[in-house]
Parts: structure tokens; sequence; C-alpha cells
């Protein structure tokens, strides 16, 4: 009886070794795998400053814009399919990639679509180039994640930030990245004109400017402090509407010597002391029957 007591207590306690063995297996095992799908990092898509992030206008904005130059090159930001490449009234040219993770990414506005519809991509693979196609206030690419899918109301959409780095607006990203703390004086370089050596400037007419867009600024400051319309700005950068973006790049058109555009506060009287000349005179010049003056009018002087 006694042997058999034995027997029950040694095969009690090997059962229960072995059953510590497997669970002291099957547990790293799960935390590798679960820390491995955390672990999923993305790289930036594209060279540029963020514009807006996730969650802005009123909840509405379910993705980041990353604002840069004409045919700015996109590339994947992990390996994946192409789901959908097409043109879309909202998103312009627009394509849809299912990456790891069961995630979808939304590239759109793209000025030029470079993959296909079934075409597997890598990490870093070009699949397209920045535009403002679509509804679309200036160049930027529109970035968004969502769980799963896609769909019309966006309700499986996430802020991409977690798996892209910090994203601040005013921030400079570099496609290929990871984080937007590599690289930045370099990116920033290629970003911001300078005095010397700017390609872009240097294709300019002698009337014309480059102006980068600051936190704070409109159209309609802009055009004051540039003695400018907001039109003129408009049609010089192929602008519709008033929505402009931080980091956006536009041209200023400088005004002749002999126009002055009238600024909020401005009068006759003010204008012809800064000017030097008589209210008359800006009165003949410009066909005027009193002394009412508009702001964004333009005048014509001596």
């Amino acid at each position: 009886m006694r042997d058999y007591i034995r027997r029950l207590l040694i095969a009690g306690l090997m059962a229960l070794c072995i059953s510590l063995l497997f669970l002291g297996g099957k547990h790293p095992q799960a935390d590798m795998l679960k820390t491995s799908q955390e672990k999923t990092s993305w790289i930036w898509p594209s060279d540029g400053v963020i514009s807006d992030t996730f969650g802005t206008r009123n909840g509405k904005h379910k993705g980041i814009d990353i604002a840069g130059e004409l045919n700015t090159e996109i590339v994947a930001v992990d390996d994946g399919v192409v789901e959908k490449s097409y043109y879309s009234d909202s998103y312009g040219n627009v394509i849809f990639i299912k990456h790891s993770n069961n995630y979808v990414a939304v590239y759109a506005h793209l000025s030029e679509r470079l993959a296909q519809v079934g075409q597997t991509v890598k990490q870093g693979d070009i699949i397209g180039k920045m535009g403002s196609t679509g509804q679309a206030t200036g160049i930027h690419l529109h970035f968004e994640t969502h769980k799963i899918e896609w769909t019309f109301d966006k309700k499986y959409a996430f802020d991409p930030e977690g798996l892209l780095g910090k994203a601040t607006v005013g921030a400079v990203v570099q496609a290929g990245t990871i984080g937007n703390d590599k690289n930045v004086l370099e990116v920033s370089s290629r970003l911001q004109p300078s005095d010397e050596n700017n390609e872009s400037n240097n294709n300019m007419a002698d009337n014309q400017e480059m102006y980068i867009v600051r936190d704070g600024d409109t159209l309609w400051s802009i055009a004051e402090n540039n003695n400018l319309t907001v039109e003129t700005i408009q049609n010089s950068n192929k602008i519709m509407g008033t929505n402009i973006m931080i980091g956006e790049k536009l041209i200023i058109k400088k005004m002749p010597e002999n126009k002055y555009i009238v600024k909020n506060g401005d009068t006759l009287t003010s204008i012809s002391r800064e000017k030097n000349v008589t209210v008359d005179k800006i009165k003949q010049l410009n066909n005027l029957s009193s002394d009412l003056i508009m702001q964004q009018q333009i005048l014509d002087l001596p």
C-alpha cells in the first residue's frame, strides 16, 4: 500500500514538473511574439515638415500631413501589398497598402502613382511622388493608417505616431528614418531656402522670391507684409481658397514700386504722408471721387 501511495506521489510530482515545463516554455514564446508585433517600426514616408497631425479639425482629420516640395519621393513605410491605386476626387492620386499586422496605410494627394494594385512592396520602395491632387490646399502627403481595413467612415483609423515617431507641427522628418530626431539638420537645409546657393531661388524671376509659411501665417498677413493682394499670391501659387500649411513654399511676386496695396487702417491721408504724395494726386491717378478706399485695393502712385 505504501509503495502504491509513493508511486502516486512520484507520478503526481512528475506530472507537475512536466506541466510547469510546458507552461514555462509557452509564455516566453508568446511574449516574444507579442514583443515582436509591438516593436513594428515604420519609416517616415517622405521628406518634409509636419503641417497637421491626427485628430485635429474637431477630430475629423484622421491622418498626418507632411508638406514638402512638388514631386518629393514617397516611400512605403513597411513591407506590404498594394490594395488600391487610383484617382479620387477627395484623395486625388492615392495608394492603399496592406502592411504587416493587418494595417492599411493611405498615401494621398500624390502627383504621380508609381505602384500598381497587387504589387508587393518592400519597406523604403518608392511608390509615388508628393503633389496636391484632389482636395488639397497645398503640396503635401496626407498619410492615414487603419486597423484591418479602410472604411468610408474611417472607424478603424488610428494615430500612426506610435509607429512613425513623435509628430509635432513644424517638425522636420526624413524619408527612411525611424523617429523624427535623425538627420534633421540635413533635411532642414534642403527644405529651408538660404540666401546662398538655393536652386529654387536661382530659377525664379528677378521680381520673385520664395516664402515658407510659418506658424500663425495667413494669406492676408503674408499679403500685407509683402505689399501684395491675396489674389496675387493665389494666382502665383495656383491656390484655391485661403488655406495654407506650415512649411508650404509660396512664390512671392513683388509688386511694382508705383503700386500700393491698401492695408487695414490705411487712409488716403496716411498713404500720402508715407509716400510723400498729395491726396489729390492719388485720387487723380486712381479716378477716385471720394476719400473712401478699401483693404487690398491696388492704388497707382507717381
